[in-house]
């Protein structure tokens, strides 16, 4: 095994394990949607999970629900009275991810808008504490320009796959998605609003929050 995957495996299982509800809908997503690597791990959840606890968040933002990990990850973390608004486009995954949140009593303090996130995004008034996209790639500069003038103070915003398994590093890869990503990189970087750093946590995950 690789250097980079025994600290990876060393990382895993020095993080607080998952809930049964969670291993169970990793086990779920495997057996019953296609691209299950799109599902976040231990430590992607872990992660999530913690700026929820640390912005104190009451109203989070998820961009792209898949089977509901994410979610129900962060909704954890969460007053009683907080809540998670998420988008799915996809009927299939919703419906696996009601299920989940269907299953547990955190499933109350998630909402699911099926259809268009831009589209859910104009009804929303925020202010969001937390804003977490895990979408279509090419659409990640559209959803950022839209959450961010909607972002708390304090809030912040985390953007996954920045890294695109390393594919944004080479400059011959010039398919839609490596190129979306990429551009979407350098605009984060040079906006003047905001500052960032990109973690190599997982794929790749940008943190993005308001300057000064």
């Amino acid at each position: 095994m690789a250097h980079d995957d025994l600290a990876l495996e060393y990382a895993r299982r020095h993080s607080s394990t998952d809930s049964p509800l969670l291993r169970e809908i990793t086990e779920t997503t495997h057996r019953e949607l296609e691209l299950p690597q799109m599902l976040s791990g231990v430590l992607d959840g872990g992660l999530l999970t913690a700026f929820v606890h640390a912005t104190r968040a009451r109203l989070v933002l998820e961009i792209g629900t898949f089977s509901g990990y994410s979610s129900l990850a962060m909704a954890s973390a969460l007053p009683p009275d907080g809540r998670i608004v998420t988008c799915e486009i996809d009927e299939a995954r919703a419906a696996v991810a009601r299920r989940h949140f269907d299953s547990s009593p955190l499933g109350e303090r998630i909402e699911l808008r099926l259809g268009p996130a831009m589209v859910t995004i104009s009804s929303l008034e925020g202010p969001f504490d937390l804003v977490f996209i895990d979408a279509d790639k090419t659409g990640y500069r559209d959803y950022y320009e839209a959450v961010l003038p909607k972002l708390a103070a304090h809030g912040v915003i985390v953007v996954d796959n920045t890294l695109w398994s390393g594919r944004v590093l080479d400059a011959t890869d010039d398919s839609e998605n490596t190129v979306a990503l990429r551009e979407f990189n350098d605009h984060v970087l040079a906006d003047e609003r905001t500052e960032c750093v990109l973690l190599p946590v997982g794929d790749g995950m940008t943190v993005i929050w308001a300057r000064g």
